[in-house]
């Protein structure tokens, strides 16, 4: 056994004697823009890097001497050139990439580490399927369903990983590192609306699932979605479209700054559309953003985003099954023709990023919006009120404030690489009038609930990233969160108390990469998902922030340089699932759950032009300690699967046709209420030139009769003599089109 470790160490110290040091650098466009998620790859080695926010990468410990390097991004040209390394030296190399001839996923390169292959083809996906507002580029990530069911300015119901999670109860949303979700919200905990953000402006999006990262927390159970905008246009552009049922949109953007140092960028969209229900939805929506970047020296640069959002709309609401059969109304009728709500929302967004002496790099950011929500439903039509309706108003306003810092470095250990991240940071809710009310007709009636919180979130995390060797890695990162919730109720002389609580959440990856097309990875973590303000302090929730448990077993292969496929079997355990239950302003506790699944991604490039992806889950969601047959997840969706076939050209004629099917699931925890699945297609066909582009889009282009949000609810019609539990639904649009024309100059 001593000769054993003596020769080890022995090895050990042989190998760290050898001459090595470190390639740095980043990657950009012709514009000299970054690119996020390029692959810095040494090839005689098998080891490299991705690039991060700021398109920078790190590589160490390298042998001094020549080594052959080769960069790639999907759509640019790769370069293959040839660095030396210096010993006990940073080598910096820079490059920048030239735009390609088109998409080929022969420019992927399958890499270890937590930056998966898919994520960079989230690119691809947004360049080739059909997106009409920002909330359609939630369904890049692969089994990600959303449903619109109160018209078109409410925030979309989130499928993913065998949850139903509301608004965003279970999935955590970012537009460059400013949150979407909405804690202690007026309508769910967790609301994330993302109609603010214009997507002609989306550069980036990176996703991933499970609760196995660091710099993410709140929500982060099923997964996280991160957005990011452009830095500068591309092109200057203007854009119109119309269609079925009234549709319209303009929206332009125009570079009013490019300078070598700096840029800005302003752009503005409205849409409007009535509808495809017999009660108009008078939908409006109208947005302004804007971006400046400024290199302030050689090491530091600003960022600083603005914009506005405003949105009003009618809705017709979910209608139980029995009113449609009864001919009471059709299927696009309405109960309540006078749902509906406004929202807006103006956000300020400064970062700074700095790279340090030691080429580290810094990250600072300050962010601030300003919030407002009303809205008009009736669940339950005329359950509790038979002579007025059970009409109810939610609301509220608040501001945001919130402060990130970031540190990133990449070192060595001896011979070993490391690389370290850490930060710290801070969000603090100031909600006021958040009230759920009686209404009839938008008339006021009566307050159920009526008062202000004030929530703040500290939070601290650091991760460390050693290669054991130069193709097997292990992350160990730990993160640590405070809540503090406050709540005056305006409606009580006695106010309830505050309370805090602290959560940890650690994590540990492995990645294994043996060979330069296959990736293999183990991920285990925990993560949470915080109770709503009221219901902490109300109610002394003893789930103030109950744990996620999660473990992905899976790879990225590509198995040949046109096919790439990822697969993982996954497991996560919830210590309490959260029910909202919006008549009553409360979440109700369902007690503990298991999900169990496989995913399965699928990209093939079947020509230079023509590109086939298919993404399938499987999911097996049960609630724990319940009988067996009385232990299902109302709505938990089990099988979802996406995809298509698209042409991509730069010039002329391209497009896609698309699938999306979503099962049959459980509607109640016994299965006996069915939510009916649906299988839809759509289809985009453009012709695209230098200085203009035409397209046509269609929607559900077969006209199949489909339910988008469906809900197991009680409720009673006029003059009914009971109330009846049944299906209530939201349909899904019929057949549709759209044209637009957009000019670059």
């Amino acid at each position: 056994m001593k000769r054993i470790i003596l020769q080890l160490t022995l090895c050990l110290f042989a190998r760290m004697a050898f001459a090595q040091g470190t390639l740095q650098g980043s990657v950009h466009d012709e514009k000299n823009e970054p690119l996020i998620g390029a692959t810095v790859y040494i090839e005689a080695s098998g080891t490299g890097a991705v690039t991060d926010r700021l398109g920078q990468y790190s590589i160490a410990p390298l042998h001094a001497g020549r080594h052959a390097v080769r960069v790639s991004y999907i759509g640019y040209e790769t370069q293959r050139s040839s660095v030396v390394i210096a010993d006990k030296q940073t080598t910096r190399f820079n490059v920048s990439l030239a735009m390609g001839n088109g998409v080929q996923l022969a420019d992927i390169t399958v890499t270890g580490g937590v930056e998966r292959p898919l994520n960079t083809l989230s690119q691809v996906d947004i360049r080739l399927r059909p997106v009409n507002t920002a909330q359609d580029i939630l369904r890049m990530v692969p089994g990600l369903f959303i449903a619109q069911h109160a018209g078109g300015g409410k925030a979309e119901q989130v499928f993913i990983r065998g949850f139903d999670a509301d608004h965003g109860t279970d999935i955590n949303i970012e537009v460059d590192g400013m949150p979407v979700n909405m804690v202690s919200h007026a309508h769910g905990q967790g609301y994330a609306d993302l109609h603010f953000l214009i997507p002609e402006l989306v550069s980036h999006v990176d996703f991933d699932k499970g609760p196995y990262f660091a710099d993410k927390g709140d929500f982060t159970t099923g997964g996280y979605v991160d957005f990011q905008t452009r830095n500068k246009l591309e092109r200057n552009f203007a854009r119109l479209e119309g269609g079925s049922f009234g549709a319209g949109r303009a929206v332009a953007g125009v570079n009013v700054l490019n300078r070598q140092r700096s840029s800005a960028y302003i752009a503005s969209e409205f849409s409007r559309t009535n509808g495809f229900f017999e009660n108009s939805q008078h939908f409006r929506r109208f947005n302004v953003q804007g971006k400046f970047n400024t290199q302030l020296n050689e090491d530091t640069q600003l960022s600083l985003g603005l914009s506005v959002f405003d949105s009003q709309w009618d809705a017709s609401g979910q209608i139980p099954e029995r009113a449609v059969s009864r001919g009471i109304i059709t299927r696009f009728g309405s109960l309540d023709p006078t749902e509906g709500g406004e929202t807006g929302r103006i956000n300020v967004n400064l970062k700074a990023s700095h790279t340090l002496r030691n080429g580290a790099t810094l990250e600072n950011q300050v962010y601030a919006f300003r919030y407002r929500f009303n809205l008009f439903s009736n669940f339950t039509f005329y359950l509790n009120h038979p002579d007025t309706g059970d009409q109810i108003q939610q609301q509220e306003h608040r501001w945001v404030y919130g402060y990130r810092t970031r540190y990133s470095h990449t070192s060595t250990l001896g011979n070993l690489r490391l690389q370290t991240e850490g930060g710290v940071g801070f969000r603090y809710d100031v909600i006021d009038n958040i009230a759920l009310s009686n209404t009839t007709l938008r008339v006021f009636v009566s307050d159920l609930k009526r008062g202000d919180i004030r929530e703040g979130n500290a939070h601290a995390y650091w991760s460390e990233t050693l290669w054991l060797a130069p193709k097997f890695s292990v992350n160990a990162a730990v993160r640590f969160d405070y809540f503090h919730f406050a709540y005056t109720d305006r409606l009580s002389v006695t106010q309830p108390e505050s309370k805090g609580q602290g959560i940890v959440s650690p994590k540990l990856n492995f990645n294994y990469q043996p060979t330069e097309s296959v990736n293999l990875f183990v991920r285990t973590g925990t993560g949470f998902h915080s109770n709503d303000a009221h219901v902490v302090v109300e109610q002394l929730a003893s789930e103030t922030l109950p744990r996620a448990y999660g473990i992905d077993i899976g790879a990225d292969i590509k198995v040949t340089p046109l096919l790439l496929v990822h697969t993982a079997l996954w497991r996560l355990d919830l210590d309490q699932e959260f029910v909202y239950v919006g008549d009553e302003a409360v979440v109700e506790p369902s007690g503990k759950t298991k999900r169990e699944g496989i995913d399965l991604s699928v990209r093939y490039q079947l020509a230079p032009w023509l590109f086939a992806d298919a993404d399938v889950n499987v999911t097996h969601p049960r609630a724990k300690g319940a009988a067996e047959g009385e232990n299902y997840i109302p709505l938990a969706p089990t099988v979802t699967s996406i995809g298509g076939l698209s042409v991509r050209r730069t010039r002329g004629f391209n497009g896609s046709l698309r699938y999306r099917y979503l099962g049959d699931r459980p509607a109640n925890e016994t299965n006996t209420v069915v939510a009916t699945g649906y299988f839809i297609a759509d289809a985009i066909l453009n012709f695209t030139r230098p200085g203009y582009e035409f397209g046509v889009s269609a929607e559900n282009i077969f006209n199949m009769k489909w339910n988008e949000a469906q809900f197991d609810t009680e409720s009673r019609l006029l003059n009914e003599a009971a109330p009846v539990s049944e299906i209530h639904f939201t349909p899904g649009t019929p057949f549709a089109v759209k044209v637009r024309f957009t000019k670059y100059f």
